[in-house]
């Protein structure tokens, strides 16, 4: 089964803006679980922009009392990213190699340079019950390396497929991220995906990537959200992954 993981910084980012309680991540990641997502994600960065500290908590208090959903924290091993996972001990942990003034992730992991200092890393994490993700462009090299430093899953970042979808570019993208699926599931890693997947283009990324453990969706979600509400976002992602699940 796939999951949809819907990530809420945007939720946090309208929050913040008024520097109050509303809306409100518990709720908004409550009325996400009801409507079908597997998940939330969290991506709290060193600025506070969005997610904060007190939110990841919040929610893995909430998930804690929600048998099946899973939390997802992701985001750069800086210190005060390591010591909030430690304490929060969500279902799966990210970890992404974006800059702390990065806009968003923009590229996954060059594990040549960093795999050696992410191994430990994970080790702990596993010690403490999470599963552990690392950020990858589909490269098969690269997902060789993060099965070999002991990572659960990879997710592929999927913005070169969004780029590319509907141009001549597609089918060469495409394949890229089949086979970068494919030698991940070869080398005994799930597969999650996420970034710039939207309504448009994610019934062709299942299609073609079968076997995904995991879609995390933001900002798309959260946009679709103003015009149709959340819980009938989440029911349209939902039923793009359901339909590709039985096919």
């Amino acid at each position: 089964m796939t999951i949809l993981s819907v990530n809420l910084n945007k939720v946090a980012l309208v929050r913040n803006a008024r520097l109050g309680h509303s809306p409100s991540l518990v709720e908004a990641a409550s009325l996400c679980l009801q409507a079908g997502a597997g998940g939330v994600t969290l991506h709290p960065r060193p600025d506070q922009r969005h997610a904060r500290p007190g939110d990841v908590r919040d929610l893995a208090a909430l998930v804690k009392d929600r048998s099946g959903a899973e939390l997802n924290i992701e985001g750069n091993p800086f210190p005060e990213f390591v010591a909030l996972v430690r304490a929060a001990k969500p279902t799966q942990c990210t970890l992404v190699p974006d800059s702390a003034a990065a806009l968003t992730s923009d590229h996954g992991w060059d594990l040549t340079a960093d795999g050696a200092r992410l191994r430990p890393l994970i080790a702990e994490l596993h010690d403490l019950g999470i599963r552990v993700s690392v950020f990858l462009d589909p490269d098969t090299e690269q997902v060789e390396q993060a099965a070999a430093i002991g990572a659960d899953r990879i997710e592929l970042y999927t913005e070169p497929y969004a780029r590319a979808f509907e141009t001549e570019q597609e089918d060469a993208v495409l394949s890229s991220f089949r086979h970068a699926a494919q030698r991940a599931r070869q080398v005994g890693l799930g597969v999650n995906a996420g970034h710039d997947l939207n309504l448009k283009n994610l019934d062709l990324f299942c299609a073609n990537i079968p076997g995904l453990c995991e879609v995390s969706i933001g900002h798309a979600l959260i946009s679709d959200a103003l015009e149709v509400g959340l819980e009938s976002a989440v029911r349209h992602y939902r039923r793009i992954i359901s339909a590709n699940e039985s096919a």
